[in-house]
């Protein structure tokens, strides 16, 4: 390990303000410590959003670390035990926002490479690190963006592993090898409104949509595969009704959400659901919102060195899991075919008084860089 201390680092990178889509410096403060071990620096800016993309080498095979610089606000300030932008330690744990979603393993990234190439100077390859203030937010002008423009085509990049927060309970317990897609949608049904006494004059549409709603929910979509779970079709809100008793409501407004196996489309999704409403002779309209496609890695190279680094470092057989929500692993996915997420326990991420811890910031820090010892040696 290098004399470097990897709590310095996040502490540092706390104190940057960086609510999405701000970076507030965190880049600069990477860039500057990358150029220093001889990585070459390209920032892209697109709007509000920084991008970095640093290289170290010239040889294939090509490996990237990529993450983002951005956290979700903080929530109710008096809520948090301390200045959730300045790391504080209290009872052996780290507090701050994004201490483990995810500036904690954009630290362990930055000594890991210091580690490795101070001890091995002439390995054959090229690392990449690829982050982005964009990830939090609409994920529009991140790395979604650097994928389409072909700003990291030109890299080759053979594997990737991002520092998503991927452990569950304990460090290593789980390494994700895909995400579900997420499809959503909002619905708005037009009924009649009127009177409650004079049901004949009106039209509910809370009464006319229920049997669809049915229908909807219970609809199998696809039986998943060994990878995934079968696709989920999940209601966040169901909204009807002026807040008078005596009224027969004249709307109902209903958004929805699937997260997607690989065994559907998009398309396929939004198809089975306009056949369901067609045949309701609902008077709807609908409007989707498509976030990402599913994306999996089946190459197993990359997959078995952080599963064999997990073993060495931390004697724990991670568990291989496509669940949670999205990630920009969805992007990188389209231009690079092994993308792997391991990182930080995900139990306080996006919480008052989100927190990692020393030990578990150093035995990242070791699993990363035996990843790179079991890539390139």
């Amino acid at each position: 390990m290098s004399n470097e201390n990897v709590v310095e680092i996040l502490s540092k990178l706390i104190s940057c303000k960086s609510l999405t889509p701000e970076d507030d410096g965190c880049q600069k403060y990477i860039a500057d410590y990358l150029e220093k071990l001889g990585f070459e620096i390209e920032i892209k800016k697109n709007d509000d959003v920084i991008n970095l993309i640093a290289r170290y080498g010239k040889d294939s095979p090509v490996f990237a670390y990529a993450g983002h610089t951005d956290v979700v606000p903080t929530g109710d300030l008096d809520k948090w035990k301390s200045n959730p932008f300045e790391l504080t330690e209290i009872n052996s744990k780290l507090y701050g926002r994004g201490t483990s979603d995810m500036k904690g393993s954009v630290a362990c990234i930055l000594i890991s490479i210091k580690d490795f190439i101070n001890s091995n100077k002439d390995f054959k390859g090229s690392i990449i690190v690829i982050l982005t203030s964009d990830e939090e937010g609409p994920a529009q002008n991140g790395i979604k963006k650097l994928v389409n423009d072909g700003d990291l085509t030109k890299h080759h990049i053979d594997m990737c592993l991002i520092g998503e927060p991927s452990s569950k309970k304990i460090l290593g317990d789980t390494i994700k090898n895909g995400r579900r897609g997420s499809l959503s949608g909002k619905i708005i049904i037009q009924g009649i409104q009127g009177h409650v006494a004079y049901p004949h004059n009106a039209m509910n549409p809370i009464h006319a949509f229920s049997s669809t709603l049915k229908d909807l929910v219970n609809k199998e979509y696809d039986k998943g595969n060994e990878y995934f779970p079968p696709t989920s079709f999940q209601i966040s809100n169901l909204n009807s009704g002026v807040g008078a008793t005596n009224i027969i409501p004249g709307q109902l407004d209903m958004d929805f959400n699937f997260r997607y196996s690989t065994e559907t489309t998009c398309e396929e999704l939004m198809k089975s659901i306009t056949k369901i409403m067609d045949a309701s002779n609902l008077e709807y309209t609908i409007k989707w919102h498509h976030s990402g496609d599913p994306y999996l890695t089946e190459k197993k190279e990359l997959l078995n060195s952080c599963v064999k680094a997990t073993k060495d470092m931390l004697d724990i057989t991670p568990n291989i899991s496509t669940d949670g929500g999205t990630s920009d692993g969805r992007f990188i996915a389209k231009i690079c075919d092994q993308v792997v997420e391991f990182g930080l326990i995900n139990e306080s991420i996006h919480k008052i008084n989100e927190y990692t811890t020393e030990n578990d910031l150093k035995n990242t820090t070791k699993v990363y860089t035996q990843i790179l010892k079991n890539i390139f040696n």
